[in-house]
């Protein structure tokens, strides 16, 4: 049942790419398709901007294909004609911390220099304690990408921010420039079971190895992305807490539930950090109220973890 929930959840944005997203049916522009599998002449369900579901015939949807190879997609640029965003709904977070496990995997990195973390917050000894989620914000406005002297740190036009680290010199200006402290810095050489230390790829490859005096965040899974795939922290949370999807669209999912972007926000009073300091974030947070699951505390959470030594390789 599990396996059955991921593989929903990490095949959604292929089938929201085979709809196109962006696509005209019947003067409604579809922006989730449901039902991917369609024969001829059977109808799908989309989402309309005014978020109605409405069947249409399968062969009015057009099929538009978002792929790395596209001669429009550059990892600089980023995908056209896209404008990714995130929101976290804070009462739905239990710190299950799959989030956190799978971005480790899929990243190659360790609790030291996590890209995603998960705060126990209590605002104060009235107030009840809930689980944050924080990682990169990819602002609209990133200080971090003003203060980079050799353009390494770069912002693109469908919202993601990221690190080319065979540019980043290591000055740090970023990370003292980021309001959220998000950034980490390899001090050491870092450990990478399971990838090769020759391997090379560019700055949105899930797979790049880390780099000695260089800097590391979060990156929104442009690798994934790519594949039709929801970013990893979003398909392995097992209760839903991220929702990830276009602006453009007005359309966010966190794999098992689609839904309005622009509603969700308004509905829920959902807040940007920082809003005051004008860079604009792509992360929105829903406030922790009327929770979906009860505050547990957990013997395992960043702040206790994050002096752990970094696991060292096997000696042969």
């Amino acid at each position: 049942m599990e396996d059955k929930s991921k593989n929903s959840r990490r095949s959604f944005l292929d089938k929201s790419l085979k709809l196109g997203l962006l696509g005209v049916v019947g003067g409604v522009v579809a922006t989730k398709l449901v039902d991917a599998t369609a024969q001829e002449g059977d109808t799908v369900r989309v989402l309309t901007q005014d978020g109605k579901v409405m069947e249409v015939d399968s062969n009015a949807v057009k099929d538009i294909q978002h792929s790395h190879e596209s001669e429009d997609y550059n990892v600089r640029e980023g995908f056209p004609g896209r404008k990714f965003v995130m929101v976290v709904d804070l009462a739905k977070c239990k710190n299950a911390l799959k989030c956190v496990d799978v971005c480790h995997k899929e990243h190659h990195v360790h609790t030291p220099n996590a890209w995603l973390k998960v705060f126990k917050m209590k605002d104060n000894e009235n107030s009840s304690p809930y689980w944050m989620p924080m990682f990169c914000q990819h602002c609209d406005k990133p200080a971090c990408v003003t203060v980079c002297p050799v353009d390494a740190t770069f912002k693109r036009r469908d919202g993601i921010v990221l690190i080319d680290n065979e540019r980043c010199i290591g000055c740090r200006f970023c990370m003292a420039a980021c309001p959220y402290n998000v950034r980490i810095f390899n001090w050491g050489e870092p450990v990478q079971p399971g990838i090769e230390k020759d391997h090379h790829g560019t700055p949105e490859f899930g797979g790049k190895p880390s780099v000695i005096g260089t800097v590391d965040k979060c990156d929104f899974c442009p690798h994934a992305i790519a594949k039709g795939e929801l970013p990893h922290c979003v398909a392995a949370c097992p209760t839903g807490v991220y929702y990830f999807g276009d602006l453009y669209e007005d359309t966010v999912t966190n794999g098992e539930e689609t839904v309005k972007f622009s509603k969700l926000i308004k509905d829920r009073a959902g807040y940007r950090l920082y809003e005051t300091m004008g860079t604009s974030p792509s992360v929105y947070y829903l406030p922790p109220v009327d929770r979906l699951v009860e505050f547990e505390d957990s013997d395992y959470s960043y702040e206790q973890v994050k002096h752990v030594p970094i696991p060292t390789e096997e000696k042969e």
